[in-house]
């Protein structure tokens, strides 16, 4: 069970929080993972208020070490080169997803400058060969973006959420221009113009 107000957050309420952002999108897959997890909708919301009590407080550790204090020590660590830049990824494994990490990308100064869902080290990645494979939950930015690219990004509706343009093949022949939109990481929606869409 989750734990109460005054108990240390943990990883498991971490994963709630994650839900929370995604029950905008897909309520029915979150309802899922939320009884698979044994919580209720009250402790999700309570997770979600103390998660957003620890970011904006006045006495709130850097994000990194938010992270560390709620996860644990990251499973794996990666340094990666961003264009001039060496960067480090910390990496946490997430239950509900067991093909996924949680994904902390470090820069300078330990400044972190994302925070998202991946696919583990190792794991298959999805087959995304029409629009019509883009499934609630089926992909990460990543994959999407290297599957349909070029893909633009674009501005998202809040700060744990991303959105990419693009288009790709229906699976009758024709394309479609997208948005598909991503809530930590995770592919949530895909949206057509009006009368747009895989197999129309």
């Amino acid at each position: 069970m989750p734990s109460s107000p005054s108990a240390p957050f943990t990883p498991l309420d971490f994963q709630l929080v994650l839900l929370r952002r995604m029950a905008d999108h897909n309520p029915d897959l979150v309802e899922d993972a939320r009884h698979a997890l044994g919580v209720s909708i009250g402790e999700m919301r309570e997770a979600n208020r103390r998660w957003q009590a620890m970011v904006r407080s006045p006495r709130s550790r850097a994000a990194v070490s938010r992270y560390r204090s709620v996860l644990g020590e990251p499973a794996s660590t990666v340094r990666r080169t961003i264009g001039d830049l060496e960067c480090e990824a910390l990496l946490w494994p997430v239950p509900l997803w067991p093909d996924l990490r949680f994904e902390v990308l470090l820069g300078p100064r330990n400044a972190v400058w994302n925070e998202w869902l991946v696919r583990a080290p190792g794991a298959a990645a999805p087959a995304l060969r029409t629009l019509a494979d883009l499934t609630p939950w089926s992909c990460t930015v990543d994959e999407a973006a290297r599957a349909f690219a070029p893909a633009r990004p674009m501005e998202g509706t809040a700060p744990t959420r991303w959105r990419l343009a693009f288009d790709g093949p229906d699976g009758e022949g024709g394309r479609r221009a997208c948005v598909a939109e991503f809530t930590w990481g995770l592919l949530q929606r895909v949206s057509y113009a009006e009368g747009d869409g895989p197999g129309r």
